[in-house]
């Protein structure tokens, strides 16, 4: 990642319930955007690109990801 990820705003999607455990946590940072695990926020982190990331989240929403 080029920005610092310990100087984001992590944050959960409003979709995650109360105790739900196996989220990842997003951080948009200048040029990049941040994934990580909301249960291990110390380990490792995915960078993306805004239209990577983008193109990535709507293939979720449209069932489009392949097995």
């Amino acid at each position: 990642m080029t920005a610092n990820p310990d100087d984001a705003a992590w944050f959960k999607s409003s979709h995650s319930g109360a105790g739900n455990e196996s989220c990842v946590e997003v951080a948009m940072l200048p040029g990049v955007v941040g994934v990580r695990d909301s249960v291990d926020p110390d380990g490792p982190k995915l960078a993306f690109a805004p239209a990577a990331w983008r193109e990535l989240t709507n293939r979720i929403k449209d069932g489009r990801l392949a097995g």
